[in-house]
């Protein structure tokens, strides 16, 4: 089963991490796991003008790896083999391009990361992510 984990350092994405690590000890058939941590694009065509793309690109990565430091960590912990990704765009719409194009059964998500208010109970991002994919996705409070 193949499952795409997106994180972005919160707690509850850290809680989606620990539940994929306990499904991976109760599942009998292999699990896939796909970490992929977004970045929102910041450059506009006045930030273009001043900074490069290399520059950009590595900002990117530099702020991926940071967001997915802790999960890596319990993931590796837990002994669960994983492969990481960056992606860069609108979150939802990335969270379910990665999907589709590593072919994942279901995305595991925590229901509100660093962005939402504190008095949501389902923040905007694991909306549009309900919404925008066409596999189930399991919400983690």
């Amino acid at each position: 089963m193949k499952i795409l984990l997106p994180v972005d350092g919160s707690e509850n994405s850290l809680r989606a991490v620990q539940h994929v690590i306990a499904m991976k000890k109760q599942y009998s058939e292999p699990i896939e796991v796909h970490l992929l941590n977004v970045q929102l694009p910041v450059a506009s065509g006045a930030v273009k003008m001043f900074i490069s793309q290399e520059q950009l690109n590595n900002f990117y990565r530099d702020e991926g790896v940071a967001a997915v430091k802790d999960a890596r960590a319990l993931l590796d912990q837990a002994g669960v083999s994983y492969q990481h990704h960056i992606g860069v765009g609108d979150l939802a719409g990335t969270i379910t391009a990665y999907a589709k194009d590593k072919q994942c059964r279901q995305i595991v998500v925590g229901t509100r990361g660093r962005g939402s208010f504190a008095g949501a109970l389902l923040g905007s991002v694991a909306t549009k992510v309900v919404h925008l994919a066409d596999i189930p996705v399991l919400l983690i409070k």
